[in-house]
């Protein structure tokens, strides 16, 4: 991960590490992890990004529901691909 190039990096409670933001931090990434409620020092994070993550995930819930997909039939990456657009189309209609 040392040569990651981002703006932000969102991830859920299960990341939320003090090296993790150490690393982060001296790489200039912003971090949208939402605190652990054991946390002493709860820190702020933007929501609106954290909401986009969920948009995310469930984007890729969508996917994997598709058995073609998930399974990966498809041998060639070109028709994997192929296989993935279709399934994005018949999402957004």
């Amino acid at each position: 991960m040392e040569d990651l190039e981002a703006e932000a990096f969102l991830a859920d409670k299960a990341h939320d590490t003090n090296e993790l933001l150490v690393m982060f931090k001296e790489a200039d990434i912003a971090t949208v992890i939402p605190p652990v409620k054991r946390r002493k020092e709860q820190r702020a994070y933007s929501h609106e990004l954290y909401r986009a993550r969920h948009i995310i995930e469930n984007v890729f819930r969508a996917l994997t529901r598709w058995r073609g997909i998930a399974v990966r039939y498809a041998k060639l990456s070109g028709s994997f691909i192929a296989a993935i657009h279709v399934r994005c189309l018949y999402i957004c209609l």
